[in-house]
Formats: C-alpha cells, sequence, structure tokens
C-alpha cells in the first residue's frame, strides 16, 4: 500500500510538471510528439488522431517527458521548439517547475484552512524539563526574531530554532509594549540520524482562524518550507550534511510510510514538500536539469545566438550520466540503510 501510495503521488507530481511544459508547448504552437508519465518501455500508449501526440504510461514510475520537435536537434518543422522566440522556449522550459510550486503553494493553503488551528508565536508554557525560560523568556513573550531573522508563525519559529539552537543564540521578543533582545538563550538539542538540530522547550498560543490569519499562515509556512528546502541544498554543499542526509525514491517511499501512519495532513504536506523540492530542483543551472537549459536560453538571449546545438547536447548528457550515477548511489545508499 505504501508503495503504491508513493507511485501514486509521484506520478500525480510528475504530471503536474510534464504539464506545465506541455500546456505551454501547446499554448506556443510548438509541435509535441509525445506525453509520457514514468520512463523505460511503454505500458499504455494512444495517438490522438487530431493533433497525432502519443501519449504515454511507461513503466518505471519515476520520471516524464514532452517529447518536442526540435527540441535538442535542428528541425524542418515551422513549428518546432528550437524554431519559437527564445522567450517563449524559456517560459516553457521554467513552466514544470514552476507548475510543481504553484501547485505546492496551494495545496499549502488548503492545509492551512483546514487545519485545527494556527499556532502562533506566543508562548503559552514551558515544558517540565525546560532550558531557554532559564535564559530570560517567559510565558506570554511574542517571539518577533530568532538569530535576527523574523518569524510569524511557529513554524517557522520550530524551523529557525532547529536550524540555529544547536548553540545559544539571540532571540527578539515583543513583551507589552517593549521589544527586546535576549542574548545567547540556549534550546536543548536532539539528534536524527546522525544530525543535531534545537528544539523548542515551550507551547505557544494558537490564532483564530480568521480569513487574514489563513491567508497569513499560508504564506508564511510556504515560504518558510521553500526556504528550508533552500538552506538545506546550501548545508549539503557547504558540508554540514553529508550524503547521508540525501534521500532518493526509496528513502522517501519510507517517509511516506511514516506519514501515513501519522494521518493524511502529515502525507499530504510531505507531497508538498516533495512538490516544491521538485520545482527548486529542476531550476538549478545544472546540465540536463530544465535550470541548465534556461542556462543556454539566457546566453542565447543575451548574444543574441544560440550556443552550437551539439555543444548543448553534449554537455546535457554528461549531466544525464552525473545524474544517473548519482541516483544509483543514493539508492544504493536508502536500501542499504532500510535493512541495516
Amino acid at each position: 500500500m505504501t508503495i503504491l501510495i508513493a507511485i501514486l503521488i509521484f506520478g500525480l507530481l510528475i504530471l503536474i510538471h510534464e504539464g506545465g511544459h506541455y500546456l505551454f508547448a501547446r499554448l506556443f504552437h510548438v509541435t509535441v510528439n509525445e506525453f509520457a508519465i514514468g520512463m523505460g518501455p511503454k505500458i499504455l500508449s494512444h495517438t490522438s488522431k487530431k493533433t497525432g501526440i502519443a501519449y504515454s504510461l511507461r513503466l518505471l514510475p519515476f520520471g516524464g517527458f514532452v517529447s518536442m520537435a526540435g527540441e535538442d536537434e535542428e528541425c524542418d518543422d515551422e513549428n518546432a521548439f528550437c524554431k519559437k522566440p527564445v522567450w517563449q522556449r524559456m517560459i516553457i522550459t521554467a513552466a514544470g517547475a514552476a507548475m510543481n510550486l504553484i501547485t505546492g503553494i496551494l495545496v499549502m493553503g488548503i492545509l492551512v484552512a483546514t487545519a485545527k488551528n494556527l499556532p502562533s508565536t506566543v508562548i503559552y508554557q514551558f515544558t517540565e524539563d525546560n532550558i531557554s525560560a532559564q535564559s530570560g523568556l517567559m510565558a506570554e513573550d511574542r517571539i518577533t526574531a530568532v538569530d535576527g531573522t523574523a518569524v510569524h508563525t511557529a513554524n517557522e519559529l520550530v524551523y529557525e530554532v532547529m536550524r540555529k539552537g544547536i548553540k545559544p543564540i539571540d532571540i527578539t521578543v515583543r513583551r507589552g509594549d517593549e521589544t527586546l533582545v535576549l542574548k545567547d538563550v540556549v534550546f536543548p538539542t536532539i539528534t536524527e540520524s546522525g544530525e543535531t538540530f534545537g528544539n523548542i522547550d515551550f507551547y505557544v498560543y494558537s490564532e483564530a482562524k480568521t480569513p487574514f490569519n489563513i491567508l497569513k499562515h499560508a504564506f508564511f509556512r510556504s515560504a518558510s518550507t521553500i526556504k528550508m528546502i533552500w538552506e538545506s541544498l546550501y548545508d549539503l554543499i557547504s558540508g554540514r550534511y553529508g550524503l547521508g542526509a540525501v534521500s532518493g525514491p526509496v528513502a522517501v517511499t519510507g517517509a511516506m510510510s511514516e506519514a501515513a501512519a501519522s494521518g493524511i495532513d502529515d502525507l499530504v504536506y510531505l507531497a508538498v514538500v516533495i512538490s516544491m523540492n521538485l520545482g527548486i530542483m529542476n531550476l538549478l543551472p545544472l546540465p540536463a536539469l530544465d535550470g541548465g537549459r534556461l542556462v543556454f536560453q539566457l546566453i542565447e538571449a543575451v548574444f543574441r545566438r544560440p550556443v552550437p546545438r551539439h555543444i548543448e547536447a553534449y554537455v546535457h548528457f554528461a549531466g544525464i550520466m552525473l545524474l544517473m550515477a548519482l541516483m544509483v548511489v543514493i539508492t544504493f545508499k536508502d536500501i542499504f540503510t532500510l535493512i541495516r
């Protein structure tokens, strides 16, 4: 059942991503040869008699593509991708990632609107074995910033303390009519999968579910999630996290199982994170990714001439090989971790 849920979620997110490419390709009258969900051999396929587009479901449930005439080679078709203005090609290329991000934000809004409560940043009471209270925090304090970073909801508060609270940090609070900066506040820490994180040791009040508060929480929770993805990538590159912190489909399927056991809200939130992650990662300026293709298109837009197609093709091919090799390594790492 977990595997089936994972396949359905991955399939839906891929459909949304490739659907973005497809919709804008059709909008700009680009010749589309095939719209495929999955990779590898075809399981099901139907070719439209009206448009000639093949719609395919393929064996491997991870990945998909929209095959357009003239995408990676010169083509005589007047509606080929390569014949369209560069600004249209850039929109088509970026549309997949944009659709994943927009979908994540919309679903986040639904999660917030249907949540039982909207946790604020106002301290209600401390846990029995608290540390931060000894640094000057008090009940009824409204925390407005964590180590200089503004927080507006409990989700942002928890994340900032989780990332920065492994050492003493400054906490800005609103206490009555005063704004105070409490220096070197100490939070307890927890260790998971070999990584150490800060942890809040108090409870917070909930806010009324007014339309304004729902919009506020939806916006800041979406922004915090996107920020978390970017900073996780930075932490990986900077060495704070090792390769063990990178997860592939196997580990993500395990996480979906845990989320499903916790409740539908946790599973949907995980799907939101994956959708946003898919959007952001695809925009990275790396060969074979949408972001890598955007780099070549941007060069063309600036210098008014494209990079020779065969050079771009070689770069993307090398990128695909490296990404596939990385995926194999991560998959074996996830399997080893699972059976250990």
